[in-house]
């Protein structure tokens, strides 16, 4: 049986053989009695970080789960949905820090790549980690916390440690978010104020295609009670519901202009119960150390016209530093610098080598589970625990059940 292709269709799998366990126990046996071995999760990642030699286990069909710990804390199926999650959570009157653009995204995808939303104040998913449960690579079940030597390293481990079969999260009590969008911010007064920009709401984007005088749209989630701008420089507010995309309908985005709901019902760019954002794309995305973030703005600008063809939108988000050793914000708070192409995968990965060559000096690190060029020898200056985190997989994993042809190539683990 074969897995198909992920949720975009930018990969097919390869793994010559798909299985979808029902129990944990049974999750376990396959990957005690399998020599190769990854988990699938909700599929969207853009490259080939989930595929494996050998058997690839679909999580589709495995129990959910949500259970409170404590007033801070609950333990999740890793392969829920965070959409899922955030609905168990309502009833109860709780809330995650944070949510990325899409609700359809796993836990276990998310944490493990180091996917994000935004906010100068908000760290990533990951960041919100309170435990792991891991099945090892001969079988056994290991769990860390926060005060274990390897947990910093162990959370965003893109498949290399095991496969998850519980996390616990960080959580608070349920707020309400407003969003307003702002349109027509021009790129004199980003670049002039982008400080003051970003910090203007609980989580800000800005949607943008590179050319012309007007850098784009910027969407201001504000919590409830909260300071709402009136104004935002040289944008004007939108009196319509908007997306991302340009001329698309906006029916599948989450509420705006100002009316007030729950955390979960705006802080995403897309509701749950909608197809998410495009479908038929590539995604690439650099989270660029936040001392050069206008520089690394001003050298995307340089090559509009190259990449304007090939473009759906680019968004600007930010992000507040970890201390996760394969996290993006690794020891720096962040700009992310986001595309989403065409799926024109020839003209794409043709221009993500150029990009590179102006982002990566500026310390820029690829996210893990989008298109990117460089390999291990250009990752490694990157991340200071590069080399820490190389010999924590060797330790968990000697004879290489989890490894593929993604972490030989980033990772020099094969």
């Amino acid at each position: 049986m074969s897995a198909g292709a992920n949720w975009a269709g930018s990969h097919t799998y390869s793994a010559p053989a798909f299985v979808e366990p029902t129990s944990v126990d049974e999750l376990q046996q396959i990957v005690a009695s399998t020599d190769h071995v990854r988990a699938l999760g909700s599929r969207h990642s853009f490259n080939d970080l989930a595929d494996t030699p050998g058997t690839l286990i679909g999580t589709s069909k495995l129990p959910h789960s949500v259970e409170v710990i404590d007033e801070d804390t609950i333990a999740v199926a890793p392969w829920m949905k965070y959409g899922e999650i955030a609905s168990a959570l309502k009833p109860l009157g709780l809330a995650l820090h944070n949510l990325a653009s899409l609700p359809h995204i796993s836990v276990a995808g998310a944490i493990a790549t180091g996917t994000h939303g935004s906010g100068d104040r908000n760290s990533n998913l990951a960041n919100a980690v309170a435990g792991l449960t891991f099945i090892t690579a001969d079988g056994s079940i290991r769990e860390l916390q926060p005060v274990d030597d390897e947990f910093d390293g162990a959370v965003v481990s893109i498949g290399a440690l095991g496969v998850l079969t519980s996390v616990s999260l960080d959580v608070e009590p349920a707020f309400e978010v407003r969003q307003d969008l702002w349109e027509g911010l021009s790129w004199d007064a980003l670049l002039a104020n982008l400080d003051t920009v970003t910090a203007a709401a609980y989580s800000v984007s800005v949607f943008t295609t590179w050319v012309g005088e007007s850098a784009g749209t910027v969407w201001l989630k504000q919590t409830v009670p909260g300071r709402v701008r009136g104004e935002l420089f040289d944008a004007t507010r939108a009196a319509v519901d908007l997306h991302p995309l340009p001329e698309i309908d906006a029916s599948p985005t989450t509420q705006q202009r100002g009316v007030p709901g729950l955390w979960s019902d705006r802080l995403p760019h897309f509701r749950m119960e909608f197809t998410p954002s495009n479908g038929e794309e590539i995604q690439t995305e650099y989270l660029v150390p936040r001392v050069n973030a206008v520089a690394a703005l001003t050298a995307v600008r340089s090559l509009a016209d190259r990449i304007e063809p090939l473009l759906l939108i680019s968004e600007l988000r930010t992000m507040q530093a970890d201390s996760l050793w394969l996290s993006g914000a690794y020891d720096t708070d962040c700009l992310n610098i986001h595309f989403t192409w065409k799926r024109m995968p020839a003209e794409v990965a043709a221009i993500l080598p150029t990009i590179e060559e102006l982002l990566l000096p500026l310390g820029a690190r690829p996210h893990w589970g989008k298109w990117f060029a460089a390999g291990h020898a250009s990752l490694k200056p990157l991340y200071p625990r590069f080399d820490d985190f190389r010999a924590l997989a060797l330790e968990w994993d000697p004879t290489g059940k989890f490894r593929n042809e993604y972490l030989a190539r980033t990772l020099d683990l094969s």
